[in-house]
């Protein structure tokens, strides 16, 4: 199974208040989002962290973390990404194109206007805006094929490839 999601700020004391997280302290929202991630994600499964994995902790503290999230993945560097263990990553890039069964999906930790592909049913996701539920409900109606996979946008758990056909009807 494929799977996205981006913005869990491990470590981010501030991402509570600032993003009205339902979590009383750094560790209980550190381990809530390990929980829910891996409540979803298989070991072989396939994930694209969209950035902002870790925030101001230190490497050997972040690769830890990191190492503890199930699945192959691959991550899109977002604005607060340090050099962690290149070995935890299947891959990492600024910009990835992928194509799946047909369906054209650009990735990148910041949204875009437009992207490759946007005026031919391609899916732009992206983290960064700690947008709420509302935010993708608007793209949708607004026929605009851009996601937010961030867990402030998607109750605090990954997002998987058929949830996204599912939602744009693709």
């Amino acid at each position: 199974m494929i799977w996205f999601t981006s913005d869990l700020h491990l470590g981010h004391r501030s991402a509570i208040s600032m993003n009205g997280r339902p979590f009383e302290d750094v560790e209980e929202m550190n381990e809530a989002l390990i929980r829910r991630y891996n409540e979803v994600v298989a070991a072989d499964d396939t994930v694209y962290i969209l950035g902002d994995l870790c925030y101001r902790m230190p490497i050997e503290e972040a690769d830890q973390l990191i190492g503890r999230l199930n699945g192959k993945k691959t991550l899109l560097k977002g604005n607060h990404d340090k050099n962690y263990d290149e070995s935890l990553f299947e891959g990492i890039y600024d910009f990835l194109e992928i194509h799946v069964d047909g369906l054209n999906i650009s990735l990148m930790h910041y949204p875009m206007l437009e992207w490759p592909k946007s005026h031919y049913g391609a899916v732009h996701l992206h983290g960064h805006s700690h947008n709420a539920p509302e935010y993708n409900q608007e793209q949708r109606t607004q026929n605009i094929l851009r996601y937010d996979v961030g867990v402030d946008a998607n109750h605090y758990s990954p997002v998987s490839l058929q949830m996204i056909r599912d939602f744009f009807s693709l």
